[in-house]
């Protein structure tokens, strides 16, 4: 018996997904509509962005740390890219790897200023995300760029799956979560992730390098939102100035609402895609039921608290 009991995942892993299953319940109820194949799709289209800028976010909090500059330097990224295809007339890979280039710097800045300077992440990133804001709206002029070649719009393209219209972005999605969970539950690197965010002094002391990890965090953490910005430009078919206003605490609503510690050292990056599908399973629940947005909001922001508090008092009963 207690072998068959030690081989159950911890309640606090199945949490998120019991969650998940209550809300599909609960809005299955609500809306004839939710339980089609095709709002199911359209779920995992609008979660697709926030889902990848929450692989970098986990990352980071894992390591006891927080960006608050995510979700613009998202769309800095895709600003910088389209426009760079739209202006230079640059083929869309070029271009592409032109804006993840500008997002993997901001992720070496907001690294280098982690490690080097020894300044609080979330001063640093809360700092950044004015940086990227200002840089977005200049370069921009404000204006929405339309004029993107095919190419740099395909991850928005679908395909038939049964009768549903699944997004080849949100296959990109799952496999960068599967690679991101390989990697930090499988390789050397992932695990001293985890042990910087458990004790950075006491890793440091065994040997590990843990400013060259968490340098390394935040620059990976910097390609995973240019990958984002790919995925924002194919889905709406143009830059959007105005994108990534809320999608840092939307990122940071999911990997919280997933499992992962604030505390750092604890949680499991597939937690995180779990929690940005309850955020858009409770979004798309109550648009169908005719809910306001800023309903929407509030209710968001009720789960992320609940889901705080719980991590709190986790961290608090582990001590």
């Amino acid at each position: 018996m207690n072998t068959w009991k030690n081989k159950l995942p911890p309640l606090g892993t199945l949490g998120p997904f019991i969650a998940l299953l209550v809300a599909c319940a609960f809005f299955a109820t609500q809306s004839e509509r939710f339980l089609s194949s095709q709002n199911f799709s359209l779920i995992l289209a609008q979660v697709m962005v926030v889902g990848v800028i929450a692989i970098g976010q986990t990352m980071i909090i894992l390591t006891a740390g927080i960006d608050l500059s995510c979700g613009m330097v998202m769309a800095l990224g895709g600003i910088v890219m389209s426009k760079f295809a739209a202006d230079f007339g640059l083929p869309a890979p070029v271009a592409i790897a032109c804006g993840i280039a500008v997002t993997t710097l901001f992720g070496l800045l907001n690294g280098l200023l982690v490690t080097r300077i020894k300044l609080p992440p979330f001063i640093v990133t809360l700092g950044t995300l004015n940086i990227a804001f200002a840089i977005t709206q200049l370069y921009s002029g404000s204006q929405t760029v339309t004029d993107i070649p095919a190419g740099m719009t395909m991850l928005g393209n679908t395909f038939k799956f049964g009768d549903a219209a699944v997004a080849y972005g949100a296959l990109l999605m799952l496999a960068l979560y599967v690679l991101a969970w390989f990697g930090l539950r499988e390789t050397a690197a992932g695990r001293h992730v985890y042990a910087v965010g458990n004790n950075a002094e006491a890793t440091r002391l065994t040997g590990i390098p843990t400013e060259r990890v968490l340098l390394g965090v935040y620059v990976l953490a910097g390609v995973f939102y240019g990958i984002a910005a790919v995925l924002g430009v194919a889905r709406t078919g143009a830059g959007d100035p105005n994108a990534g206003q809320t999608e840092n605490l939307d990122a940071i609503t999911a990997v919280v609402l997933g499992g992962t510690s604030l505390f750092g050292g604890r949680g499991v990056v597939l937690g995180s895609l779990v929690g940005a599908l309850i955020v858009g399973v409770f979004r798309n629940g109550l648009t169908l039921m005719g809910v306001s947005s800023v309903y929407q909001i509030l209710v968001t922001g009720i789960l992320v608290i609940l889901a705080v508090a719980t991590d709190q008092m986790s961290h608090k009963g582990a001590r």
